[in-house]
């Protein structure tokens, strides 16, 4: 692991070694893997990375704080990340864009983003011989973990409230965790979770509190400089059908859901790595768009402010349902110093994006249709330009909450088995 020197607190500024701290700094303040970006300068150049066969996450293992455990290898471990970035030619012409691109990170084995954070920190409890890791999910994370720990035979521990879907709660029993459905929110889970870790000694996985789970989520970020920087970073112009047209705003714009704020800081600093190796002279924008009723994040980025609020959280989107997030701070960072915003959205734009994503093609959960929402916003408030490059992020396959996209969509009708009866329906 030459590449990792240590840690910098996103508050103080503090810094540490390797060995010494293992989740937060002693301000709170979340931290900051610093790699050794002057090593890495001088012994990769980006075609050392992109020409390995691998197409999971680990073809960046040089920019990982973590050593690839060989147990894993061709384990869905090995499988995390590596998501394909879709063309959206006709909804891009219905929203009036030039280009819309979707990132669906639905393909992930256990189906979601989370994968990605998981599978970097399993890689790094088996590093440090933990015998046990937990952590606090809605569902998704906990999935991620308990898929991922299973690959290897890791023990894992997931305390999930009560009322989150029954199929991530089936994907965590599936994959052998040990499971506590706790009668509380998700905040409540989190708080519980820390404490258990402290008592029993477990290595804790939760999301803005272990600074390994943006290692992973940053992946994302190193994929979407990859498979877009000859349309967008080299400021080339784009094919439509056999034209090519030049774009004059060819700055890409992302738009993600955001809960806790750490794939949105997990994607910032993907891209701020880039661009201190000096393979990446722009970030792009970054917005984050959260649910009308868990907007902690986004009430701070609009009041000018880094002090996040805390909310009772109330959307249909219950992986993006979070009372206080945990990672705020970057995550108001990610959207401020890329030049981008915060946006929200009704649980019914919610519902209306996940309907409109299934007509091109694509089965999202709530918050990974919730992207789609906020440049939906984006577009009919007029901050988003028309020849902007755009790439929403879907976080989460639809059958992970198969009562919400049923909310979505007109309910299928039952009819004779005549062929009368299928001519009066059409």
């Amino acid at each position: 692991m030459h590449n990792f020197l240590g840690y910098h607190c996103s508050l103080c500024n503090k810094e540490y070694l390797p060995g010494q701290v293992t989740y937060t700094c002693s301000c709170g303040g979340n931290l900051d893997v610093v790699l050794d970006y002057d090593a890495l300068k001088k012994k990769y150049q980006p075609d050392d990375l992109l020409c390995r066969d691998d197409s999971s996450l680990w073809r960046y293992l040089p920019l990982l704080p973590v050593t690839f455990p060989p147990a894993a290898e061709q384990t869905p471990l090995h499988l995390a990340g590596g998501t394909p970035i879709l063309s959206l030619p006709r909804l891009a012409a219905e929203l009036g864009l030039k280009q819309l691109w979707l990132k669906d990170e639905s393909r992930n084995p256990t189906a979601s983003f989370k994968d990605r954070a998981s599978a970097i920190v399993v890689a790094r409890a088996i590093e440090i011989k933990a015998e046990i890791v937990v952590t606090a999910s809605t569902g998704n994370a906990g999935a991620a973990l308990a898929g991922m720990a299973a690959a290897v035979g890791q023990k894992a521990v997931i305390f999930a409230p009560k009322s989150a879907p029954p199929a991530k709660i089936a994907q965590l029993l599936v994959f052998g965790a040990k499971v506590l459905l706790v009668d509380g929110t998700y905040d409540d889970a989190f708080d519980l979770s820390i404490k258990a870790a402290e008592e029993f000694g477990w290595y804790c996985r939760n999301t803005g509190y272990n600074p390994f789970t943006a290692e992973g989520k940053k992946t994302a970020a190193y994929e979407i400089w990859e498979g877009l920087r000859k349309q967008v970073e080299l400021g080339l112009s784009y094919k439509l059908g056999k034209d090519t047209t030049p774009l004059t705003h060819s700055r890409l714009t992302i738009f993600v859901s955001v809960g806790d704020g750490n794939i949105i800081s997990g994607l910032h600093k993907g891209f701020k790595d880039l661009r201190a190796l000096g393979w990446l002279e722009q970030l792009p924008r970054i917005v984050g768009v959260q649910a009308d009723g868990s907007a902690a994040i986004a009430h701070a980025f609009h009041a000018g402010t880094e002090t996040i609020v805390p909310v009772q959280a109330a959307t249909l989107a219950d992986s993006i349902s979070v009372d206080l997030p945990r990672d705020g701070v970057r995550a108001v960072r990610a959207a401020r110093e890329t030049g981008g915003t915060y946006i929200t959205v009704s649980d019914a734009q919610i519902l209306q994006a996940i309907a409109i994503l299934g007509r091109y093609g694509i089965f999202a959960e709530p918050a990974g249709a919730t992207a789609l929402a906020g440049l939906m916003a984006a577009r009919t408030s007029g901050w988003l330009e028309a020849d902007a490059p755009v790439l929403v992020l879907n976080t989460g396959s639809g059958l992970k909450d198969v009562r919400a996209a049923m909310q979505a969509v007109a309910s299928a009708p039952i009819i004779e088995p005549t062929l009368q009866a299928v001519k009066r329906e059409l």
